[in-house]
């Protein structure tokens, strides 16, 4: 039994694909390499990366202890919310991003529509990863007013003296709840929370005026100190 002879054309044809599927193989591995290194000497810093952002810290931020709510007169069951039009609420955006337009001047546009008194709204030197109220201890009740309108927020007290509120937004934000999951009764302690003589306070933001030289120069700002919108 005898081979039919092969076409020669048919050949040249096959092999003319196999040669041109090995170039393509080839760049796309090559790509493949040159991306992977490229990713990590940028992880490594190694090389700065092309865009602005920094990558999101992988370690966890430092635990924080909550104060605890404190007794109300004429309220057994637990401190009540305050009415919102009596919590002054700054919101800073702390996701690292320049420009208050989006996070910060999303929450600003739901917590004002529901009632909060809304203060500085700005850009906050300090990057967190999740979402921070700041307050003083006049402000613990209305710091847990703002936090019963989010599924979970650190709470951090500072050693301002009056009862304003900062909603520090973190990259990996959490969006206020849906009014209609907010609770309107007795607000609940935090978890692990420690009456507020007991806490370490962190220091406040500084006074308005405060950074002035003796000679009317201006001092860099604080890396605690918000920087209101431009």
């Amino acid at each position: 039994m005898t081979t039919p002879a092969q076409d020669p054309a048919r050949i040249a044809r096959r092999r003319r694909e196999h040669e041109r599927q090995a170039v393509i193989y080839g760049v796309l591995i090559a790509l493949i390499a040159v991306v992977g290194l490229g990713a990590l000497a940028i992880y490594t810093g190694a090389i700065d990366a092309p865009f602005a952002r920094e990558f999101t810290p992988s370690t966890p931020e430092e635990e924080v202890t909550p104060p605890c709510l404190p007794v109300v007169e004429d309220q057994p069951d637990g401190a009540l919310p305050l009415p919102y039009g009596e919590v002054v609420l700054n919101i800073f955006n702390a996701s690292g991003s320049d420009g208050t337009a989006g996070i910060a001047g999303a929450n600003e546009s739901v917590l004002s529509a529901r009632g909060f008194q809304i203060g500085t709204v700005g850009n906050h030197p300090k990057t967190l990863i999740h979402n921070e109220l700041r307050f003083g201890e006049q402000g613990i009740v209305a710091a847990y007013t703002v936090a019963s309108h989010f599924p979970q927020v650190r709470m951090v007290m500072d050693t301002r003296e009056d009862a304003t509120v900062d909603l520090l937004v973190g990259t990996n934000f959490d969006r206020p709840l849906d009014v209609d999951d907010v609770s309107t009764g007795p607000l609940k302690n935090a978890e692990g929370c420690k009456p507020a003589d007991e806490i370490t306070m962190v220091p406040g933001p500084a006074p308005t005026g405060e950074g002035e030289d003796a000679e009317g120069g201006e001092e860099p700002a604080d890396d605690g100190d918000p920087a209101p919108e431009g």
